[in-house]
């Protein structure tokens, strides 16, 4: 190509650029759009944060001396550094990112001297906030408030998430004649066009997965439904174990989280073992079901699945299994049976479940009397709780991994989202009803009252957990976020019965959609129970690989004997797996 030829396409591209950002802007203005952000910097408590923090400044500058003269001895080797550099010594960087921070992968931020120089001089900025946040010695609650806030500024900042700072978007506009950024500006007005208030960055390609195809494709088929749930029983093998396992997901999202492709679908894994599987698919609820309560939950939900699983297979045993808020409504329904001398379950699995609110983890940033309260006056104003702010308060957790990866990707880069099945799953949000949302936040985040006998009533009866006797087997994860694990331990304890602890490696979702196949995670396994959970921890020994069949170990056990399989050709299908309900979006 001329010359010419590449600067009459960089005008053209640049003439684009133009008219694209004034659209961007237009549109923006026009239908008050916010980015996930502002939602989070408009909280009430920021300025009662702010001003204390500038008070404790103010009153004890000599803390935060020494850190300010060590940032200007650092800067100024900085600058010494690149200096010497520009002559063509070597020399050792002052600042390094960790070996796993993607942002700064490309070559350029280690070999060009301005690269260097601007990454540098980011890590070192983001130390010496971090320095000044931590001297500030606020009661825990603000500490960790202005911490959250602090960490979501300086990832906000970071340079690659601008142009001309990030090399790789540098390199990308002077081979594409800045064709890159008309793609970007064209992602960025199709995510605006599907925006409804707070801009919604797309992390994967939607058109590449549909339901029941090539996710959540686990045949089956839904043999009963009411208000909030369909049961969806999954064709089984031809020999099975005698008791059936009952899956209690969350209903914050969908079920298919245990139901991915094929190779990452714990249920067909389930399946795969010989065992009769049932799975609560619950309803993405609008205004007609505000007043459903979370006892509702218990009654609707695993009451009747269990109910209807014992008359249709005959039997009566079940072993059951719980993720998140699925495994915490699984525990209240098993103390509200253990009030009533009659319980089908045989053994309670509980994945990243929190009976013990004590230290909810950053999600407990959200949460407080103010924010509540603004919650239940929105909800009451429309009916229920949208889930879009609870998934883009789940990603402000992990700002780097589920914003600013794919603002570079999508709207600096010029690219479309890989297609990845967790990401599509991540995407797919639910609603929650008022009633049940305004009890769960009041009575387990705010007040912790699950923790303590006979603070709360389910269908008429206090209930207990230390009443609960059946076996158990808990999974915490070591990176989660969402449900710190050291919670999920203590919480173990709240109940009774045999317990056996299993701590997987990374997060809330890869550190449970492990399949054998995955051999780069890792778990610590023991059923010697300590009261301290860094104790626990430190008398076990890491082992590489899946936790799925570790726990397989110990439910086959609990599982009956090996039997032919008659029912499920005999259960009535309302429509095939997975179900209308889950096929709702927002």
């Amino acid at each position: 190509m001329s010359d010419f030829s590449e600067g009459n396409e960089l005008l053209h591209n640049m003439t684009k650029i133009a008219d694209k950002y004034r659209e961007v802007l237009l549109y923006m203005m026009e239908h008050k759009i916010n980015t996930p952000l502002q939602k989070i910097f408009e909280m009430d408590d920021i300025q009662d944060i702010t001003a204390k923090a500038i008070g404790k400044v103010a009153s004890h500058p000599e803390k935060f001396l020494g850190i300010n003269l060590e940032y200007a001895t650092k800067f100024t080797a900085l600058v010494a550094n690149t200096v010497t550099r520009c002559s063509g010594e070597e020399t050792i960087s002052i600042y390094s990112p960790d070996k796993k921070d993607r942002r700064f992968k490309d070559p350029a931020w280690r070999e060009n001297l301005y690269f260097d120089f601007i990454k540098q001089f980011y890590l070192m900025s983001s130390d010496w906030m971090q320095k000044q946040t931590a001297q500030l010695e606020l009661e825990p609650r603000m500490q960790r408030s202005v911490e959250f806030y602090t960490r979501q500024f300086i990832d906000a900042f970071c340079p690659s998430n601008f142009p001309f700072y990030n090399p790789e978007v540098v390199k990308e506009a002077l081979s594409s004649r800045w064709e890159n950024i008309v793609h970007g500006l064209d992602n960025l007005l199709e995510d605006l066009a599907t925006s409804n208030g707070t801009l919604n960055i797309q992390t994967t390609d939607k058109m590449a997965f549909k339901l029941g195809v090539n996710i959540a494709a686990t045949p089956g088929k839904v043999v009963m439904q009411n208000d909030l749930m369909q049961l969806i029983y999954y064709e089984p093998k031809d020999k099975v174990h005698s008791i059936p396992i009952l899956v209690v997901p969350p209903w914050i999202n969908k079920y298919y989280i245990l139901d991915l492709s094929p190779e990452n679908s714990f249920i067909k894994y389930l399946v795969d073992n010989n065992f009769q599987v049932f799975l609560i698919s619950w309803v993405n609820p609008n205004i007609t079901l505000a007043s459903k309560d979370f006892e509702n939950y218990v009654k609707e939900g695993v009451l009747e699945a269990s109910k209807y699983i014992c008359n249709t297979l005959h039997v009566k045993k079940i072993n059951a299994l719980g993720y998140c808020i699925g495994g915490t409504l699984l525990a209240t329904t098993l103390a509200y049976l253990a009030k009533t001398k009659s319980n089908p379950i045989n053994s309670a699995t509980y994945i990243t479940t929190l009976l013990d609110f004590t230290d909810p983890g950053e999600v407990g940033l959200f949460i407080n009397e103010e924010t509540i309260s603004a919650i239940e006056e929105e909800m009451r104003r429309i009916g229920y709780f949208d889930g879009r702010y609870l998934a883009n308060s789940f990603s402000l957790l992990r700002a780097n991994d589920l914003i600013w990866s794919f603002f570079v990707n999508n709207y600096l880069l010029g690219r479309r989202p890989l297609p990845l099945d967790l990401l599509y799953w991540n995407a797919d949000p639910t609603n929650l009803p008022s009633k049940m949302h305004s009890f769960y936040l009041r009575n387990m985040y705010l007040e912790n009252n699950l923790s303590k006998p006979d603070e709360i009533a389910i269908l008429g009866k206090k209930i207990d957990l230390s009443k609960v006797t059946v076996p158990g087997f808990y999974i915490g994860a070591k990176d989660d976020h969402i449900a710190p694990w050291r919670s999920v331990y203590s919480s173990m304890q709240l109940l009774g019965g045999e317990k056996i602890f299993c701590l997987s490696s990374s997060g809330h979702v890869a550190g449970v959609v492990n399949p054998p196949h995955h051999v780069k995670y890792s778990y610590w396994f023991s059923q010697n129970i300590v009261d301290n959970a860094d104790e626990w921890m430190a008398q076990n020994t890491e082992v590489m690989g899946s936790w799925w069949p570790e726990w397989l170990k110990w439910l086959k056990p609990h599982s009956g004997t090996m039997m032919d399989e008659a029912t499920y050709n005999t259960a009535t299908a309302l429509e095939p797996a997975p179900g209308s309900y889950v096929k709702v979006t927002l």
